[in-house]
């Protein structure tokens, strides 16, 4: 970890030093805009969100850690930040710089009480891949067999809420959230939520053992690695290493195959939503790798969303009464998951036409590389923005909404064109 962030103190001073510079930044802003024309602060307003997303990209960046993990999370959160910020903060997702090997090798030997050549037959120094909490490792267990090694940052779980605080409070003072207070509490609630599972290996080894064992049972072919206990802690996980090909080479495949993956994919997290009401919420590509014998491997069950008996409920009952464009139950059903700020104020045409949209790849043929349903989407949101205030973003639905659009994604990188009414109707089956 880079010493100039490495005290919380110096984070502190760091992520203040940001705060400053943004509300310095606004201020200026403010002043310059005074005598200036709508076309000229509207310019002005695009040129401050662009320096001020690439600000905030390049100190969180910087500084591995709970604060750029809060960084990444935003970026998933887009659609609530101006374009301008959103697409500069977007670049957290990438990959970390990796840290240096003896700092991985102290962490290791610290948390399973041994020298690192006594519990391994072979460590590879170079890590397998980095990101912002942790970076993983290949192994060989005493046993032969062979392991990835998730070894988290030292001090990173120490700082996550001294960090998220700092994180939370340039943002306001930025102006640039675009939802109310009280709807920040509840969003901001969620990243901590998710925060402390992500760094806690030992609520990620448990969400591991219940995704293993409940697609055991349905599909021998959605392959979840295991978890080695006895080389597991709350900040180190072990996990048979499970290879596979990317998303981008599986989309070279036949489009039979391509069609299979896609549909075991889609079956899977709907039934993890739906059956097992505990969901792996990373839809993100890189969490995901296939083969050529049909099978999908899940990685990362760090993110794990838990869902009410209530709330699945009430998506179930938004599903049908969406099938059959019952409008005032629609409607119902969307203020029972505090998705909808006032009912009747979304015109019943526009209504029909977004379930069109939402509803074509889930009912009928449908060629995901073609992609009408999105294409078809961006135009209706032309019409559809002056109502925009009559929806909002619920801790009920973030979750879902963000891995249902995102494997939708994933089906579209997958170049799936087939039928998943089938699937559809299994996961919910439609009212008699």
């Amino acid at each position: 970890m880079a010493k100039s962030a490495s005290t919380p103190g110096r984070r502190f001073m760091k992520l203040a030093s940001m705060t400053a510079s943004i509300t310095t930044k606004t201020v200026s802003n403010s002043l310059k805009n005074l005598t200036a024309n709508e076309e000229q602060k509207n310019a002005a307003r695009s040129q401050l969100f662009q320096e001020i997303g690439l600000q905030i990209a390049n100190t969180l960046g910087e500084m591995k850690g709970a604060v750029m993990k809060v960084g990444q999370i935003a970026s998933q959160y887009k659609d609530i930040f101006p374009p301008e910020v959103a697409k500069a903060i977007a670049k957290l997702q990438r990959q970390a710089p990796p840290m240096p090997f003896s700092e991985i090798k102290t962490q290791i030997e610290k948390e399973l009480g041994k020298p690192l050549n006594e519990i391994f037959k072979s460590f590879d120094e170079t890590p397998f891949a980095a990101a912002s909490i942790g970076q993983v490792h290949k192994a060989i267990l005493p046993s032969g067999e062979q392991v990835v090694v998730k070894v988290q940052y030292p001090g990173v779980d120490e700082a996550c809420e001294s960090d998220l605080k700092q994180v939370r409070l340039a943002l306001r003072l930025m102006g640039v959230i675009k939802i109310d207070r009280k709807l920040q509490d509840k969003l901001f609630t969620e990243i901590q939520e998710s925060l402390d599972n992500e760094l806690n290996y030992q609520i990620e080894a448990q969400n591991l053992e219940v995704a293993r064992t409940f697609h055991a049972a349905l599909d021998s072919k959605i392959l979840i690695p295991r978890v080695f206990k006895e080389y597991s802690t709350r900040h180190i996980l072990t996990l048979s290493f499970e290879p596979g090909e990317s998303i981008e080479t599986a989309s070279t495949w036949s489009l039979t195959l391509r069609n299979e993956l896609g549909k075991r994919l889609f079956k899977a997290m709907g039934q993890e939503i739906f059956f097992l009401k505990r969901f792996h919420c990373d839809p993100h590509p890189g969490n995901f790798a296939f083969r050529e014998d049909g099978t999908v491997i899940v990685y990362d069950y760090g993110g794990v969303k838990v869902l009410s008996n209530e709330i699945v409920q009430n998506f179930k009952s938004l599903i049908q009464a969406s099938r059959k464009h019952d409008i005032p139950t629609i409607e119902q059903k969307l203020d029972a998951l505090q998705s909808i700020t006032e009912q009747g104020k979304f015109p019943t045409e526009l209504y029909e036409a977004w379930l069109d949209v939402l509803l074509r790849p889930l009912t009928g043929t449908y060629d995901f590389e073609e992609n009408s349903a999105h294409h078809d989407g961006v135009e209706l949101v032309k019409s559809s923005l002056k109502y925009w205030d009559v929806f909002k973003p619920s801790p009920d639905t973030l979750m879902v909404n963000r891995t249902v659009s995102g494997h939708y994604w994933n089906l579209i990188h997958l170049k799936v064109h087939d039928d998943l009414t089938d699937i559809f109707e299994e996961l919910v089956p439609p009212q008699s």
